[in-house]
């Protein structure tokens, strides 16, 4: 543990101890003070810990594309994380390291409660709901996220820096199909015309046997044959010359049809100097014109056309989101807390009549190995009852299970209710997003004036 902390606050990396910050616990001594709240466990709660498989601390490391926030506001971001994700009862400090092109954080906390009666629990799938928060901070500061991370097909997970989406190099047919939906929005006069639309775009068009013909980017090694099962539908030569001499409409393109879903459009530059092709660099273009399309189609149907309103919008659906969360996870909790109750009661009236056996055996050290398994259940379900009751009076059974019912029920509730919010905040954050991206472009500054 010391050394983890000793490789975080590396002072060339935190520029001499600047980008650090912490809750609850100094990080110069942190490794002491997280092994004496373990101690302080022990003490309270009586329970032994098993030094071979205990935790001691939890890490997590949070990155961010280059150029997107300064190592400064990287520290801000992890601080806010590993606040929310520890809901403020566990001691941490969090480290910005200043020494890599991408930003990022590293977060250590004590697996040990402030209060030093609790231990933080790893649940299953854990990683994913971390990634949901720290998508959750990211959004509602509108910075970017990783829109699908990727599992590898043969079962085995590569890093979360690989995903579907804008920031992959786009395949040779994505890029051919883009190209081609370009070709023909220009209107050719025919097929001909259609093919040194294409060469324009930088394929090269590649005759062969019987009139076949294939397409080659300059990125990609193999030509790709122009046909359907290729392509795709709509993109095989039969369709595109339906199309060119009129027999076929035109695929809808812009604001025709149903708006599609809007994504953050791309920063050129910056994947240009990471050394993009040209073929990218257009297929780029044209995934930015309709991402501001779709925006702009977006702030026309919903009637924000003030830039001001639309900020409000955006951060009233942040504001709505987390706290539709806040409320999730507390029913969560207490749904949980009362299946545990339940699960308690029925394992201490099963095992109470060997517990009374026991005791008239005037507790027997035969008794005990002969039935040692009943009354371990037996003293957790009356541990586990204390805990949650503390104090208070034990429940009807029926009312345990109308109680969870209904929590059920309300969690259920809130779920869809997180979801449809949470998609709307995603949308309003990406509009957002795009037109101070737009602005920024057309004025070198976010104008709000003008935008209005």
């Amino acid at each position: 543990m010391r050394d983890r902390f000793d490789y975080g606050k590396d002072p060339v990396k935190t520029l001499n101890g600047s980008l650090i910050r912490a809750y609850e616990c100094d990080p110069m001594t942190a490794d002491a003070e997280f092994l004496l709240t373990k101690a302080m466990y022990k003490t309270i709660t009586g329970r032994a810990q098993d030094r071979g498989a205990d935790v001691l601390c939890y890490q997590i490391r949070q990155s961010f594309p280059p150029g997107e926030l300064s190592p400064q506001e990287a520290l801000d971001i992890g601080y806010e994380l590993a606040m929310r994700w520890t809901k403020g009862r566990h001691a941490f400090f969090v480290v910005s390291h200043a020494d890599r092109p991408h930003p990022h954080v590293h977060i250590y906390y004590n697996s040990t409660a402030l209060d030093c009666t609790q231990k933080f629990r790893d649940f299953f799938r854990s990683g994913r709901a971390l990634r949901q928060l720290s998508d959750r901070v990211c959004l509602e500061h509108e910075l970017s996220i990783i829109q699908n991370p990727k599992l590898h097909s043969e079962g085995k997970f590569r890093h979360y820096g690989e995903w579907l989406g804008a920031d992959r190099k786009p395949s040779q047919k994505e890029q051919l199909r883009a190209l081609m939906d370009a070709a023909l929005e220009a209107r050719p006069a025919n097929l001909a015309a259609f093919l040194a639309l294409l060469e324009e775009y930088g394929v090269q068009v590649l005759h062969g046997r019987g009139g076949a013909i294939s397409f080659q980017l300059a990125d990609f090694q193999r030509p790709t044959r122009w046909r359907v099962s290729t392509l795709g539908d709509g993109y095989g030569p039969e369709e595109v010359r339906a199309i060119l001499e009129g027999r076929a409409p035109a695929r809808p393109t812009g604001g025709a049809g149903p708006r599609r879903k809007i994504n953050l459009v791309i920063d050129i530059q910056q994947r240009m100097a990471q050394g993009k092709g040209a073929g990218y660099e257009h297929w780029a273009k044209l995934y930015n014109l309709k991402q501001m399309a779709a925006a702009l189609q977006f702030l026309q149907e919903n009637g924000l056309t003030d830039y001001d309103l639309l900020s409000e919008k955006t951060e009233a659906a942040a504001d709505r989101a987390h706290t539709l969360a806040g409320e999730l996870r507390a029913v969560e909790e207490e749904l949980s807390q009362t299946s545990a109750l339940m699960g308690a009661v029925v394992d201490y009236a099963r095992t109470r009549p060997v517990f009374d056996g026991y005791k008239a055996a005037r507790y027997s050290r035969n008794y005990l190995t002969e039935h040692e398994e009943e009354l371990a259940a037996y003293r957790a379900a009356r541990s586990t009852m204390n805990e949650i009751l503390d104090g208070a009076k034990l429940p009807k059974m029926e009312k345990l299970k109308q109680e969870r019912r209904e929590l059920a029920e309300r969690k259920k509730s809130l779920t869809a209710q997180y979801r449809a919010v949470q998609k709307s905040m995603r949308e309003l954050v990406a509009v957002k997003g795009n037109i101070d991206h737009l602005l920024h472009i057309t004025n070198g500054r976010e104008d709000k004036e003008q935008a209005r």
